[in-house]
């Protein structure tokens, strides 16, 4: 008996096991199509709104009697195609030239012959016409049938396509992705024309019902990531709306809690097409520039695209981003260190010169370092959100008068307005905007450490920071690679811009089906001249 009790008690004290989260797709109002043409107008009506935006066009087929409506949303159709290849065929519809078997026949022979647009759609479900009049589209209603017919007339106020305002280039393609997903989408396939390239697209949004795309190339990308990036994308279903690509980003991202983001974005398509050479995923949402890459590794937040389209300049700046990198997380901190612990690491004639600087200054180099950081921050913000023409002035000449007026009030030292802007200028030099936010916030904290422990507390948050970059993962790919796990061969591309010729490989990390990017031997060696 108590054998059988103390066999209970284990039971009992045994965790239970829990369901894994499964993705389930939300499941849409269905609304089978009436046969009545009444029918279908007032259940179309109710779905689409009481809008005063959205037309329903009642008029006759040919010169019957036949009755037919077109539903679409007033400013979002072309009316040039609207009219010649819609209205003017239907409403000149000789009957007497199609014989007549019932509403199926003259629906069958309207859709084939009558109708000259080049993509067209029939639903038997009235919730995906209502989509596709809130999208643009024309949906035809005709009685007796229980289907509608959708036209693409879709004209959606956009920008034309212009140079990228955010990733800009010296050299190389001057044109960027636009707010219009199709656009995006012919700017890709312009650039990338091979039948491998493929587009998934999906909705995101219970109101917004967001078309995201996701673009890989099907001989190139990894199957297995390929399949966690869709698998991830059921989430946007979820939610009610989706309004630029950020908030995908934060649905699909493995680890959101970290200060580094571990998806990259850029408006450039030279860029995009690139990084889907290489194997990886983009993933399109419309209504916005900016397009995701996945999977991301840290180092290409440190490259830009005319690194490849110089020879050595390439190398120089990229050498020049990771020392900018160092600097700007922790070139305040070293100083707030040397300053306040380790004065005798510092050369005696350059302390004699801080200690001059500093006479009559009431703070102590952190407090120092955090009042002036802090200005600078709210003037680069300021500038950031007045309009290009004011902001430039405010962020300068704010940056001037205000450091210059510190250093005469003795509140800072001159030596400490020096470091600041050298931190300033070198977190320019990381383009990544989301990353140096990052870098940004995580300076604050390693100063708070080294003004406590001075060289121990800046070793202890490199330390720290390592160890949690080493630890990330973007889609199940390590997020330091090729530097751990350590790769040589790959690592000397993390420096240095390899010549076109010397790159044959694509990265082991993202695991491609196709290692081999181009033929060996391809290093120019011209002829020797003949005598």
């Amino acid at each position: 008996m108590i054998k059988f009790l103390k066999g209970l008690l284990k039971i009992s004290k045994q965790p239970k096991k829990q369901p894994k989260n499964q993705e389930v797709a939300p499941s849409y109002p269905s609304y089978p199509v009436p046969l009545g043409l009444v029918d279908k107008t007032k259940a179309l009506e109710e779905l689409v709104g009481h809008s005063s935006d959205i037309i329903f066009r009642r008029f006759n087929l040919g010169f019957g009697e036949t009755k037919v409506v077109a539903v679409f949303a007033d400013g979002m159709v072309d009316t040039s195609i609207q009219n010649e290849s819609l209205f003017r065929p239907l409403m000149f519809y000789e009957q007497n030239k199609v014989k007549s078997k019932g509403h199926a026949h003259v629906y069958e022979a309207i859709k084939d012959n009558f109708i000259s647009v080049g993509e067209i759609a029939e639903y038997g479900d009235l919730w995906q016409a209502s989509q596709s009049v809130l999208s643009g589209d024309t949906v035809l209603l005709f009685g007796g049938i229980e289907k509608v017919l959708s036209v693409n007339t879709r004209k959606l106020p956009s920008r034309s396509v212009v140079e990228p305002k955010r990733d800009t280039n010296i050299r190389g393609p001057q044109e960027g992705f636009s707010e219009l997903l199709r656009t995006n989408i012919a700017l890709i396939r312009r650039r990338l024309k091979h039948p491998d390239l493929v587009f998934e697209t999906r909705r995101g949004g219970t109101y917004t019902y967001t078309e995201v795309a996701m673009v890989y190339l099907r001989s190139l990308a990894n199957p297995k990531v390929v399949e966690e990036v869709r698998r991830r994308l059921e989430r946007i279903v979820h939610t009610d709306g989706i309004l630029e690509s950020g908030m995908v980003e934060e649905l699909i991202e493995d680890n959101p809690y970290s200060f580094f983001p571990q998806i990259e974005h850029t408006e450039r398509p030279d860029k995009a097409v690139a990084q889907l050479l290489e194997g990886r995923v983009i993933i399109l949402v419309d209504g916005t520039p900016f397009v995701l890459i996945v999977p991301t590794l840290f180092w290409q937040y440190m490259q830009a695209s005319d690194d490849y389209y110089e020879r050595i300049f390439g190398s120089f700046i990229r050498i020049l981003r990771l020392i900018a990198l160092a600097i700007a997380l922790f070139l305040p901190s070293l100083y707030i260190a040397l300053t306040t612990f380790h004065q005798e690491m510092i050369p005696f004639s350059i302390l004699i010169s801080i200690k001059v600087a500093r006479e009559g200054v009431p703070f102590p180099a952190l407090v120092e370092a955090f009042v002036m950081e802090g200005v600078f921050e709210m003037l680069r913000e300021a500038g950031a959100r007045l309009p290009p023409q004011i902001g430039q002035s405010v962020s300068i000449v704010g940056a001037i008068i205000l450091g210059q007026a510190a250093i005469q009030a003795n509140l800072v030292s001159p030596a400490m307005v020096i470091v600041v802007s050298i931190t300033a200028i070198a977190s320019f030099l990381v383009s990544a905007f989301n990353l140096a936010i990052s870098l940004r916030i995580l300076r604050f904290g390693i100063m708070l450490l080294a003004g406590s422990m001075g060289f121990f507390g800046i070793m202890v948050a490199a330390l720290l920071l390592w160890t949690h970059l080493v630890s990330l993962r973007s889609f199940g790919v390590p997020f330091m690679a090729p530097l751990a796990p350590l790769n040589i061969r790959e690592l000397k591309n993390v420096f240095l811009r390899l010549p076109k010729w010397v790159a044959d490989q694509r990265p082991s990390s993202l695991r491609p089906l196709d290692r081999i990017r181009q033929d060996k031997g391809l290093k120019p060696q011209p002829g020797r001249e003949q005598n």
